[in-house]
């Protein structure tokens, strides 16, 4: 696992130890932020189930100007803490241990907005569409930010989300990537 593109190129980043952590492989992670920019222009991204890190490290090497990198698993905020040091910027990250739904609302309680979040929660237990829900409930998405979720193929999105509008549905095998864009009307 590494990062792909953008400062941070070809650095490794660490594996959560065991199997309760699904790291998204780098060729669908590439493909994945292709269809994003590739490239940012600053803003505030937002990594949840955050695992090893990965993705909220790729959104900053490819330009973003900070990230906070959410997990509920000790040792995956072990990991995420360990890859994020050995980088030359380590302050443009914040690391949350928290589950998901608690780390929003804390979001929220505190006034943040996020330009991109980022979601790739474990297949057994997902909730894209009360988490997407509850995202914009809170407003924790910036004007013109960007959601993108990871989830199993099990996921069954309706034709309309409301509050969104689907820019792209791409499938990798058992993945799917969901990217959306808060609607003008919300």
């Amino acid at each position: 696992m590494r990062v792909i593109s953008g400062e941070f190129r070809g650095r490794r980043l660490a594996a959560v130890p065991g199997a309760n952590t699904r790291p998204t492989a780098d060729k669908v992670k590439e493909s994945m932020f292709n269809m994003l920019g590739p490239y940012f222009d600053g803003g505030d991204a937002l990594d949840l189930y955050a695992g090893t890190g990965a993705l909220g490290i790729e959104a900053v090497s490819r330009g973003m100007a900070s990230a906070t990198l959410v997990d509920k698993a000790y040792p995956a905020i072990k990991v995420i803490k360990e890859n994020v040091g050995q980088l030359p910027h380590p302050e443009r990250f914040t690391v949350l241990k928290s589950p998901v739904d608690r780390a929003l609302k804390t979001f929220d309680e505190a006034g943040r907005q996020f330009d991109l979040i980022m979601a790739d929660p474990p297949y057994a237990k997902q909730e894209a569409l009360a988490q997407l829900a509850l995202i914009l409930e809170l407003h924790l998405l910036a004007p013109g930010g960007t959601v993108m979720f990871e989830t199993g193929m099990d996921v069954v999105y309706p034709d309309v989300i409301p509050g969104y509008e689907k820019v792209r549905r791409q499938t990798y095998g058992v993945a799917q990537v969901l990217i959306l864009k808060q609607s003008e009307a919300e």
